[in-house]
């Protein structure tokens, strides 16, 4: 069982950055792949970026890849979204993810979820 609390979301201006964080509880979180999802309002959920265990593998959505960089740091139980050039597109709740399956970016594969953090940004 993992539980994961995210935080570091908030107001900011286009062109601005933010970082995400994601604590996990749990002595095997090394073991899990981890991803974040954001939802817009009246959109369904949507991959944005994925780690495998180690951090040496990484994938990206198309909408993000150049501005987004997701890491991890197993001894902190934590993975992290550094968010550059944010647009007003960008706006949704971000949530992360832990599962078992590697390199995926199907959101039904991770069993495990936050409550997600919120990311506004104005154009």
């Amino acid at each position: 069982q993992v539980q994961l609390v995210e935080s570091g979301g908030g107001l900011v201006q286009a062109g601005g950055s933010l970082r995400l964080s994601c604590a996990a509880s749990g002595r095997t979180f090394s073991s899990y792949a981890m991803g974040w999802f954001r939802q817009a309002p009246g959109k369904e959920r949507e991959f944005v970026a994925i780690i495998n265990w180690s951090g040496s593998i990484t994938r990206y959505a198309d909408s993000v890849k150049g501005r987004f960089t997701i890491s991890r740091d197993n001894a902190k139980n934590t993975v992290y979204l550094q968010m550059n050039s944010l647009k007003p597109e960008d706006t949704a709740v971000y949530f992360c993810a832990a599962g078992a399956v590697a390199n995926t970016n199907v959101d039904t594969l991770y069993p495990y979820w936050g409550q997600g953090t919120q990311v506004t940004v104005s154009s």
